[in-house]
């Protein structure tokens, strides 16, 4: 009997804190109402508080770039709040610079509306809209890649720079029970704007990429919403080097073909960099390019092949291969896509051919 009285009183009590916290986040976290002023006044919006700065504008179709989905993993949803952000949270720190914090920049994903807030945003994300697509076509590149082309909504066009991205968004599906969305770059070329392509590799337990994989047929609808990005082609020099390895492909094929397309004066010299050959892909197109366009050289690689590959090109890790290939580079620019650990190495080997880094150009991922 003392053992059962003693049980429901833990139980009584451990009910009655849960009801206290609930109340207290009712009374608490209900900030009501809130205004956000954008850009003095240009826009005004009345929201409901209690979400972050990244989400509530979304809600309002005002979309900042943000390529990990609002973790505060990538720091490119960076806005300027003049007022109303609170004080700057551990999470934010790394991403922004002490100039970054001088000027009123955040983290738009960590900064939670909870009163009236004044913000200050690019012009240009006004123009960022929101399609609901239907996979005209899935196709498996690799093992572990796939390629994706979207068809807009009939009578929809698009506007974007070779080299830009988008962000795509996934539906509940198995133990995932909210929508996320993830980065991804645009492979197609400009003047092909009634379509998206994308280049998706699968990420071990990745909640987008499996979503990809596994979930997605043709004839499926996709959201997604863009353009965002400023890695496209400056164009200041006669010369250009592309660096890229798996799915960082996407970009640099969208500049490729649009400086193609354009007739563009400019000799480009993409590196393409795997390690075996089942990680290769889009040779043959490639290849076919190379063959028809004077100004284009195309260079893959493997750093560690199959016996069974029988491979007759370069070999070793890309670095090495771009420092065979390359003398001078001291009038060229270089355009990099793929991992931290990637373009870290690239951007060295590039110094030592007398590339600046204020002449190299990368997209990370």
């Amino acid at each position: 009997m003392e053992i059962l009285t003693t049980v429901l009183s833990v139980t009584v009590i451990s009910v009655s804190l849960a009801i206290i916290i609930i109340i207290a986040e009712y009374f608490f976290n209900n900030y009501g109402e809130c205004e956000i002023d954008i850009n003095n006044g240009d826009k005004i919006l009345k929201v409901e508080g209690g979400s972050s700065l990244l989400s509530t504008l979304a809600a309002q179709k005002i979309f900042i770039p943000s390529a990990c989905g609002g973790k505060a993993t990538c720091g490119l949803c960076k806005a300027q709040v003049i007022e109303g952000a609170g004080p700057l949270l551990p999470t934010e720190e790394p991403y922004l610079s002490a100039e970054d914090r001088n000027n009123n920049y955040r983290l738009s994903c960590q900064v939670k509306v909870k009163n009236n807030i004044r913000i200050i945003i690019p012009e240009e994300f006004f123009n960022i809209k929101e399609y609901i697509t239907t996979i005209e076509k899935i196709e498996q590149l690799t093992h572990d890649i796939k390629g994706l082309r979207l068809n807009l909504p009939e009578g929809e066009t698009i506007k974007f720079k070779a080299g830009q991205y988008m962000q795509l968004y996934t539906k509940p599906y198995g133990k995932i029970k909210e929508s996320v969305y993830r980065a991804y770059s645009i492979a197609n070329a400009p003047s092909d704007n009634t379509a998206i392509e994308l280049i998706i590799r699968q990420v071990p337990d990745g909640i987008c990429t499996t979503y990809v994989h596994t979930q997605l047929s043709e004839n499926d609808n996709v959201k997604i919403n863009g353009p965002y990005g400023d890695f496209y082609l400056r164009g200041n020099c006669d010369e250009i080097i592309m660096i890229a390895g798996g799915s960082g492909m996407a970009p640099i094929k969208s500049i490729i073909l649009d400086v193609l397309e354009k007739g563009i004066d400019i000799k480009m010299n993409f590196f393409f960099g795997a390690v075996t050959k089942r990680d290769l892909y889009n040779l043959d197109y490639f290849e076919n390019l190379a063959a028809n366009h004077a100004n284009f050289r195309f260079i893959p690689a493997l750093s560690k092949p199959a016996p069974e590959d029988n491979w007759k090109g370069e070999v070793g890790l890309i670095t090495d291969v771009v420092a065979r290939n390359i003398d001078d580079g001291s009038k060229m620019e270089g355009y990099l896509c793929g991992s931290p650990g990637m373009i870290k190495a690239c951007i060295n080997v590039l110094n030592t051919k007398g590339i600046t880094e204020d002449k190299i150009y990368y997209d990370k991922f």
